[in-house]
C-alpha cells in the first residue's frame, strides 16, 4: 500500500458514519452474541486458532455479521477477499475464483472469500461458487438477513455452518453508545458529550437489537446538538427522542420477519389468545403492511380456524375487509382491530377446512365411476331413458324435510368428511344432525 492509498483509506474512515468507526476489530472488542463468540465456543476458537471452514451468519441487521467478517479478516493468514451480492457479478466470481487457484497453486495459500448479502446472489451465481467450495479453493463466508436454508443454494448451505446471530440485548447496545461518547480516536470523544441515562436507555431501547441504528441516533444528536457554557455536548432525552422518532422494527416485506410475524398473528388468533394476535397485528401495520394481506388472512383465518363454531366470525372478517377498502387507513385498523379480536375469542373448529381437504385427496386419488344415478339431471328430453334421476326422493316431502337415501358415489360409501366439534353454533348442528338420523 502506497502513500496515497494510505491517506485514501484515512480519510475514508475518518469520514464513515460513528457505526463504521466503532466497527470492533478484535474478538475481544466485539459485543453480544456470547451464544456463538463467548469464550471456547466454536467460532471463537475457529478465529483464534485460524482453522475455519465454510460458514454462514445470518441475522438481522446490526448484529454483527459483517464486523465478525471484519475480525476474522484481521486475524487470518489466509488471503481475504470480499465481495458484496448487491454489485458483484459471474465474471467477479471468476475473476476470484483464478486468483485463488494461483495463490494455492504458488504459494499454498487458502483463500477466504466473503460475500455481505449473499441470498441476493441468484441461483447461478450460486452454482459458480459451489465447485470451488467443494475442492477447497475457496473458504467461503456468507453473511445474510434472509434464512439460508430459503435463499441459498442447499449445496452451499450443506458445506457450511450456520451461525444465527440475535438482535443485541439492550445492555449490548448502551455498552457500544458507552464506547463511542468515550473514545476520541473513532468514536466522538473530542466532543465531551454527557449522555443522560434516560437518553442512553431510550436510544438502546428504541434500536429494537441493532446497534447500527442507534449508533447513527447518537451521532446525530451530538453533531446537531450545541455545547454549553462549559463546552460539553448535553444529549438528553428529549435531544435523543428527537433523533430516533419511530422504534426500529426487524421487518421485512419479503423476509423472514414478514413470514416470522404472520404465522405468529395466525398461531394467535387459532390459539385464542386476543392479546397477541392485537399485539401481531400492530406490529404489521407499524411497519407498514399492506392492510388487504392482513385483512385477506384474517378472513382464512375465521374459515380456516373458526369454521361453524362461529359462523359469523366469517361475516366479521369479510366485512373487516372490505371496510379496509372502503375507509382505507389508518382507520381501517379499527375494523381490523374488532375482526382480529373476535376471531381470537370464537369457538374453534377447523372441521370444514379438514372435511375439504380430505375430500380433495378422494378426488385425486379415488377412482370413481360416476355420480349415482337417482342424483343425476334428470330435466332434459331423454334423460329417463339414461336411468337419470329415478328413484330419487325430494327431502321436503319428508318429515324434518330429511329422508335417508345414498347421496355419495358407491366407491366412497360410509366416508365422513366433515367431523363436527362440540364447539359453539357446530355442536348444535352436530346434535340436530343426529336427531335427523335418529341416532
Amino acid at each position: 500500500m502506497d502513500l496515497f492509498e494510505y491517506n485514501r483509506r484515512n480519510k475514508e474512515m475518518q469520514d464513515a458514519p460513528l457505526a463504521a468507526r466503532m466497527r470492533p476489530t478484535t474478538l475481544e472488542e466485539f459485543v453480544g452474541q456470547e451464544q456463538i463468540v463467548g469464550k471456547d465456543k466454536l467460532l471463537y476458537r475457529a478465529i483464534k486458532g485460524d482453522r475455519l471452514g465454510s460458514l454462514i451468519f445470518y441475522g438481522p441487521p446490526g448484529t454483527g455479521k459483517t464486523t465478525l467478517a471484519k475480525i476474522i479478516a484481521r486475524t487470518t493468514k489466509s488471503e481475504f477477499v470480499q465481495l458484496n451480492a448487491t454489485t458483484a457479478g459471474i465474471k467477479d466470481i471468476k475473476e476470484t475464483v483464478a486468483a485463488a487457484q494461483d495463490r494455492k497453486g504458488m504459494y499454498d495459500k487458502k483463500t477466504i472469500l466473503f460475500i455481505d448479502e449473499i441470498h441476493r446472489f441468484n441461483k447461478s451465481q450460486q452454482d459458480t461458487l459451489l465447485p470451488h467450495v467443494e475442492d477447497g479453493t475457496l473458504v467461503l463466508i456468507g453473511a445474510t438477513t434472509e434464512n439460508p436454508y430459503f435463499e441459498v443454494n442447499r449445496a452451499l448451505v450443506s458445506r457450511s455452518v450456520i451461525f444465527s446471530l440475535q438482535p443485541l440485548t439492550q445492555a449490548d447496545i448502551e455498552t457500544l453508545l458507552l464506547r463511542a461518547i468515550a473514545d476520541t480516536e473513532k468514536g466522538l470523544g473530542t466532543y465531551h458529550a454527557v449522555l443522560d441515562t434516560d437518553a442512553l436507555h431510550f436510544l438502546a431501547d428504541t434500536a429494537n437489537g441493532d446497534a447500527r441504528t442507534a449508533l447513527n441516533a447518537l451521532e446525530l444528536a451530538v453533531l446537531t446538538t450545541d455545547a454549553d457554557e462549559n463546552g460539553k455536548v448535553h444529549i438528553t432525552l428529549s435531544v435523543a427522542e428527537d433523533c430516533i422518532q419511530k422504534r426500529a422494527l426487524q421487518y421485512d416485506k419479503d423476509g423472514d420477519n414478514h413470514y416470522d410475524t404472520i404465522s405468529a398473528f395466525i398461531k394467535s388468533m387459532r390459539g385464542s389468545d386476543p392479546d397477541a394476535a392485537l399485539y401481531y397485528l400492530a406490529k404489521m401495520i407499524y411497519a407498514g403492511e399492506d392492510p388487504k394481506f392482513i385483512a385477506r388472512r384474517v378472513v382464512i383465518c375465521a374459515s380456516e380456524d373458526v369454521g361453524n363454531a362461529d359462523p359469523h366470525a366469517l361475516q366479521v372478517a369479510v366485512a373487516a375487509a372490505e371496510a379496509v377498502n372502503f375507509i382505507g387507513m389508518p382507520e381501517g385498523r379499527i375494523a381490523l382491530a374488532q375482526a382480529v379480536a373476535y376471531i381470537a375469542c370464537a369457538p374453534k373448529s377447523n372441521a370444514a377446512y379438514v372435511g375439504i381437504d380430505r375430500a380433495l385427496s378422494d378426488v385425486r386419488h379415488v377412482q370413481i365411476k360416476g355420480v349415482p344415478p337417482h342424483l343425476r339431471d334428470g330435466h332434459y328430453s331423454g334423460s329417463a331413458e339414461l336411468g337419470n334421476a329415478i328413484g330419487y326422493r325430494y327431502a321436503h316431502d319428508y318429515p324434518n324435510h330429511y329422508v335417508k337415501q345414498q347421496y355419495l358415489p358407491d366407491e366412497l360409501l360410509g366416508t365422513v368428511y366433515y367431523e363436527m366439534s362440540d364447539q359453539g353454533v357446530e355442536r348444535r348442528m352436530k346434535e340436530h344432525m343426529k336427531r335427523l338420523k335418529g341416532e
